[in-house]
């Protein structure tokens, strides 16, 4: 067997900073840390910091008054911010900069008087805070369905904002269908560089390959993106947390196996599956070069 592996995969600069945040904390604060939600969508970078004493919790409520949290690379709502204020907590904010940048979107259409349509996935934590800077403004799109439906009080005023790691090309359906209905849209290219350079090496791979295995958690919106890319190119793919995951089954008759993972997924986590694959060769296919680099927040600097 062939292990025929993508590049680039694995730990997004957002991602990175949020995980260096904590790390940080814990080293220049000690323990406790609190962390709101889950600090990336993956459970074996969330239990290996437990481990390490940090503390998530899903509600600030339960955070101790006057304590220090952790916001998530996924962002909150301005509620979070006043609620984090009214419980006097200290706040290091470790939501993705590429995030923040739509929130600052969201603000500025709806200053300027814009229905803004966000396409994202409904319940996502990047959503829930993005649809929370103007939710009077703010209306869900989640597919095509909802894009061919949705009615906006003045079609010659609306914007269109994504959350970041959608499907590329089902986000490019999404907004063709919305720029037929109101061909004044502006558009915004709000999915990240990670999400897009991950999804089109998976495409580079499809053909390669007779089976796709996506390294990451179940609950990550770019992992289940990544095993969608895989079967709409035609080639079975599995969404698995690591090697435990892997079935015998799947591998039968099996001659090449591509392998992804996730815009949180520890690099650690995919060797371990290439190593339960014990590959004859290993080959990479990289389609982009990534340096992309977020400074941390001011006071950990």
């Amino acid at each position: 067997m062939e292990v025929v592996v993508c590049a680039p995969r694995g730990f997004c600069a957002g991602v990175v900073r949020a995980v260096d945040v904590v790390e940080l904390c814990l080293e220049r604060f000690g323990k406790p840390v609190y962390v709101r939600r889950e600090i990336v969508h993956n459970p074996y970078v969330v239990s290996t910091l437990r481990d390490r004493g940090v503390i998530f919790v899903e509600e600030l409520g339960e955070v101790p008054r006057g304590q220090r949290v952790v916001f998530s690379a996924h962002g909150v709502s301005p509620r979070v911010w006043q609620e984090a204020r009214e419980r006097e907590l200290t706040v290091v904010d470790a939501t993705c900069p590429l995030v923040t940048r739509v929130h600052l979107e969201a603000l500025k259409y709806a200053g300027e008087g814009y229905s803004i349509l966000l396409i994202g996935h409904r319940g996502h934590d990047e959503v829930i805070g993005t649809m929370g800077e103007a939710p009077e403004a703010t209306i869900l799109v989640e597919d095509v369905v909802g894009a061919r439906t949705v009615q906006v009080p003045d079609p010659e005023r609306v914007v269109a904002l994504t959350q970041t790691t959608l499907s590329v090309d089902d986000t490019r359906e999404v907004i063709r269908v919305l720029k037929e209905r109101f061909p004044h849209l502006v558009t915004r290219d709000d999915i990240c560089y990670a999400t897009t350079n991950r999804q089109a090496a998976v495409k580079a791979i499809a053909a390669q390959v007779d089976l796709v295995l996506v390294i990451g958690a179940q609950n990550s919106s770019n992992c289940n993106r990544l095993r969608e890319v895989a079967e709409a190119q035609g080639v079975r793919a599995y969404l698995i947390n690591g090697p435990q995951e892997v079935r015998d089954e799947w591998l039968e008759g099996v001659e090449r196996v591509g392998v992804t993972s996730g815009a949180s997924t520890p690099e650690g986590l995919v060797e371990d599956v290439v190593a339960r694959l014990n590959p004859k060769s290993i080959r990479s296919v990289e389609v982009a070069e990534e340096n992309v680099t977020f400074p941390l927040p001011r006071d950990l600097r």
